[in-house]
């Protein structure tokens, strides 16, 4: 499945400066806000306003009081500044120590924000400033929902589903913890036997139902110890799934060393992770595939980019997490665009009721196999 978001090419942020440059403090910051977005995963739309009239909108993955309260300190960093400045500003507030460390899905939000201003002042796409031209067409990959793994007649049911869905999705990602029935993202108990046999069952099950031409990821919420990953790891290989994602809990630790020793499943993490210092582990341990950052997590436009740039010294792919709105999903299409290791983006489009889509005052998003 595939978004368009047809961009022109440009070589790198030498660009975005040259263009910075020729409106250089004519516009000043005079206002940033935070508001809550129901039902999109507890993240806020943090909105920047200044005095030349135009606004840019950003994505923060905290709630709206959240993001407020800590607005008040990043505040003065900004108010009265020329929204231009954006790596200026970007370490400022990721630097940040007193009285409180960095918020960084603040930040996150923010960044994105000053981004979506940065194009409207210098009339250009945000790929464009970014660098843009590594490609036209974003691949992206969905959820199964509403599929119960254990039962075979429930994935032959999913199966036709997603076959009919017009825009053609051919990835999606399947929750463990449903199978072995624990809620989402708590720390569970080390698996047992019964439960490891069920979660083998639950993908061959799904496998057989959509066949190879629909490829299947193990979602995970980081809920499980070293020794049940390896274990899921081991029950799925047979069904080859394209990752395994997010078996252990977020912060780096010597389980994902034991992890990666025991098998040659594909593994990929990273949506709660910040800032080059939360995968640096990751990538110099070389113990995941491929890493998952979430724009209104990880630091943004900015701060994500410097995530993208030390993956690329060891070659590694960038897949992006998005369980975000529509500002959110805009976003990530035009970050992937201006990024050589691009994998593939998360989205909540082409679901039931549309609501994502709905979120566009016009021109949704095109969606489709052949965009």
């Amino acid at each position: 499945m595939k978004l368009a978001v047809m961009l022109p090419v440009s070589a790198s942020l030498s660009r975005f400066r040259i263009l910075a440059q020729t409106q250089a403090k004519k516009v000043k910051i005079t206002g940033i806000s935070a508001m809550a977005l129901n039902n999109i995963a507890g993240n806020s739309l943090i909105r920047i306003d200044t005095d030349s009239g135009l606004t840019g909108y950003g994505e923060a993955g905290a709630t709206g009081p959240m993001a407020r309260a800590r607005i008040e300190t990043i505040k003065p960093l900004l108010m009265g500044k020329d929204p231009l400045e954006i790596e200026v500003h970007f370490q400022q507030m990721s630097s940040m120590m007193y009285n409180y460390m960095a918020h960084i899905p603040t930040v996150s939000g923010i960044d994105i924000a000053l981004w979506d201003l940065a194009g409207k002042i210098l009339g250009r796409s945000v790929s464009e400033l970014l660098g843009g031209g590594f490609r036209e067409e974003i691949a992206m990959y969905s959820h199964g929902i509403g599929v119960d793994l254990l039962d075979k007649a429930s994935c032959r049911a999913w199966a036709q589903r997603i076959r009919s869905m017009p825009e053609g999705f051919t990835v999606f990602k399947c929750n463990a913890h449903e199978v072995v029935r624990l809620p989402s993202g708590v720390y569970a108990d080390t698996l047992t036997t019964s439960q490891l046999r069920d979660i083998r069952t639950a993908y061959e099950n799904a496998r057989e139902a959509v066949g190879n031409e629909i490829d299947l990821a193990v979602h995970c919420h980081g809920e499980f110890d070293t020794l049940s990953s390896i274990g899921i790891a081991k029950a799925v290989a047979p069904m080859n799934p394209l990752w395994v994602e997010d078996p252990m809990p977020p912060v780096f630790s010597e389980g994902w060393i034991a992890l990666r020793r025991s098998t040659n499943v594909t593994l990929l993490t990273g949506e709660k992770l910040e800032l080059v210092r939360g995968f640096r582990p990751f990538l110099d341990s070389q113990v995941v595939d491929i890493i998952h950052p979430d724009l209104a997590f990880a630091g943004g436009i900015t701060g994500t980019k410097k995530i993208a740039d030390f993956a690329a010294l060891s070659r590694t792919p960038v897949a992006l997490h998005n369980v975000g709105s529509l500002v959110l999903t805009y976003a990530n299409a035009h970050f992937a665009a201006s990024i050589q290791n691009f994998y593939k983006s998360e989205s909540a489009l082409g679901r039931e009721g549309h609501r994502l889509e709905g979120m566009a005052a016009s021109n949704p998003p095109v969606v489709g196999a052949e965009c």
